[in-house]
């Protein structure tokens, strides 16, 4: 849900998610420094507190960004008098570290997305069929727009169409793979320049039975799926 979320809303849980947890975790330390009584004798140098120098939230905040944040002043650091303080701090140690793998891996993902690099790949507007090579042949265009290669370019096609069994099933939405030069490798693309793909009507093609009047008439669709990796992301 993150990734395909908008970027405005990405943007907004990713803020709120870190105010939310910062904030929680501040206020454990700063609860457990209440609990001990730390904030009354925070000043007091015969009194050793769970947190050194920890005498109200704000102090706790920060002793809280500077642990997760592995800044380390030195100035504000856990004493060995405080085991709920240990423990706390290995809540927070994964705690953190789910949270920053989870958001950020969201954003690394988001902004790998090649949802706009899919917008500079054109299909042409209309196949035909016509001779070539002195076979019948299925044709359309596929063309990238931009100067980054697609690496490892591989094109498939499929035929929906309804049709019933022998046994008298219907299927209303029966694929068929469409041979679009896989038994050659022609549908491992190099696609630096627009190229044609061909399907060859022979015996083994869907279209072998149908005249030029039925294909007019019949009910079908074909899906062409270009996969590739961008060379610039991978």
């Amino acid at each position: 849900t993150l990734v395909d979320l908008k970027w405005r809303w990405n943007l907004f849980i990713f803020i709120l998610t870190y105010t939310v947890a910062w904030l929680f975790m501040a206020s454990m330390w700063w609860v457990i420094a209440y609990m001990r009584g730390d904030l009354n004798k925070a000043h007091d140098d015969s009194y050793t507190p769970c947190v050194a120098n920890v005498y109200n939230f704000p102090s706790a905040f920060l002793f809280f960004i500077e642990t997760e944040a592995t800044i380390g002043y030195g100035y504000r650091y856990i004493t060995d008098k405080c085991p709920e303080g240990i423990i706390l701090f290995l809540f927070q140690s994964i705690l953190g570290s789910i949270v920053d793998a989870f958001l950020i891996g969201c954003m690394f993902i988001k902004m790998s997305q090649p949802k706009k690099r899919a917008e500079t790949l054109m299909f042409s507007e209309h196949a035909a069929i016509s001779m070539r090579d002195g076979k019948l042949t299925l044709m359309f265009r596929v063309g990238n727009l931009r100067n980054s290669h697609m690496v490892s370019a591989q094109i498939r096609c499929k035929l929906l169409k309804s049709r019933q069994t022998p046994e008298g099933e219907f299927l209303p939405l029966d694929q068929l793979e469409l041979d679009v030069g896989f038994s050659t490798g022609a549908d491992q693309l190099f696609l630096v320049s627009p190229l044609t793909i061909c399907h060859v009507i022979d015996a083994k093609s869907p279209f072998y039975d149908l005249s030029q009047r039925s294909m007019q008439t019949e009910q079908f669709e074909i899906v062409v799926i270009l996969e590739g990796i961008v060379e610039t992301t991978g």
